[in-house]
Order: C-alpha cells, then sequence, then structure tokens
C-alpha cells in the first residue's frame, strides 16, 4: 500500500524558511537570479546561489529529514542539469541514512534528474562514517580518501556529481578522484548551494 497520499495529507509539505503550506521552498522563499559558478582545480561547479538565507535554510531542513524540501530543491535545481546526463550523488553516511530513513542528497537528485530527463548512478559509498559537518574548515580540506566507487558502474562513463553544499570543495574533489580512479570521467558537479567564505579555489557569482 502506498502511505504516501495520506502521509500528505496528514503532513502537508511546508515552506521550510516561512511555513507557508504546498511546498518545500514556496515561490516566494525561493531564490531567484542567475545561477552561481565556481572552479575547483578540477571541477567546474554550478550551484543555484550562495549558501544563505532561505536556502540555507532549506538546506539544513533537508539534513533533517524533511522530503518535501528534497522534493522543493530538487524542482530548483533541475534547471542546471543537462537532459541525459548521468547524477552520481554525493552518498551521506549510513548512521544519518537510518536516522532520517533516506538520504537526502540522493532523493535531491532524483527529483531534479526525472524533470530534467536526466538519470541517477548510486556509484559512491562512504568508507566511513565520518560525516563533514560539524569539521573545522582545516580538518575538511584535510579529509581524503572517504569515498569509494563502483568500478562496474562508472567505467567509462562520464558523469555528473551531485550534492546539496559546496563549503571548502573538498567532499566533492575526493568523489571525483575515486570516480577516476574507478574509471570514471567527470568534469562537472551541480550543488544546490555554495558558501560564500574565501575559499583556496577561484569562484564567480553570477547572479
Amino acid at each position: 500500500m502506498d502511505w504516501r497520499p495520506l502521509l500528505d495529507f496528514v503532513f502537508p509539505a511546508q515552506c521550510a524558511s516561512c511555513n507557508a503550506i504546498g511546498s518545500g521552498l514556496c515561490n516566494a522563499c525561493r531564490p531567484t537570479g542567475k545561477a552561481v559558478a565556481v572552479y575547483l582545480p578540477s571541477l567546474r561547479v554550478a550551484a543555484v546561489a550562495a549558501y544563505e538565507g532561505t536556502l540555507r535554510t532549506a538546506v539544513l531542513a533537508l539534513k533533517d529529514g524533511r522530503r518535501d524540501v528534497a522534493e522543493a530543491l530538487g524542482r530548483i535545481t533541475a534547471p542546471l542539469v543537462p537532459g541525459g546526463a548521468t547524477l552520481v550523488p554525493v552518498p551521506t553516511t549510513i548512521k544519518r541514512r537510518r536516522v532520517r530513513g533516506f538520504d537526502g542528497v540522493a532523493l535531491v537528485a532524483r527529483c531534479a534528474a526525472a524533470i530534467a530527463g536526466a538519470r541517477v548512478l548510486l556509484a559512491l559509498d562512504q568508507r566511513s562514517g565520518d560525516a563533514q559537518r560539524g569539521r573545522s574548515r582545516a580538518q575538511r580540506l584535510a579529509a581524503q580518501g572517504r569515498f569509494a566507487c563502483n568500478a562496474a558502474g562508472v567505467a567509462g562513463r562520464r558523469v555528473t556529481l551531485f550534492d546539496d553544499v559546496c563549503t571548502t570543495g573538498s567532499t566533492l574533489r575526493d568523489c571525483a578522484d575515486a570516480i577516476r580512479e574507478a574509471g570514471g570521467l567527470v568534469d562537472d558537479a551541480i550543488v544546490v548551494a555554495v558558501a560564500k567564505s574565501p575559499h583556496p579555489w577561484s569562484n564567480s557569482i553570477t547572479r
């Protein structure tokens, strides 16, 4: 039995920012303007907007397990996804997946891919349960080798990484390294938001 209609009736989608009923992020609160372009040493990153204001509130609600917010973020991220692309979501830890009941980034990627005519490939796993949330900037930058990639899924295939937030870029770089080691091709990443703090790489806010 599909319980989703009943759950939607009892717990309707509600804007993470203003609490309006109808969507996890309503039209009045969703970011407007051009996308953000960010350049890591070996990746081009596209983001909906900077990690601030209502978008930051929505991403934090996603991290707390809000499915309605995941679907809303998928809708606003879909325009950044090329048709026919293969998205590889950055996986959350097993612990967080158990607590939330789902992988938030993967759900956002699925929603965005369904709209854009792309596909999602779950090719990455975390080698440890060591999440980035709560780490200092220095700890984030030093972290590496945290992901393993299924070579059978990516070998010879061009893929696009997908994550919720790009802070220092260390997670995206680590995931890209794992994909390349497995024989995959990756030059691009898509994220919901990008932090505006100083980075060891160049960025361009194009809004």
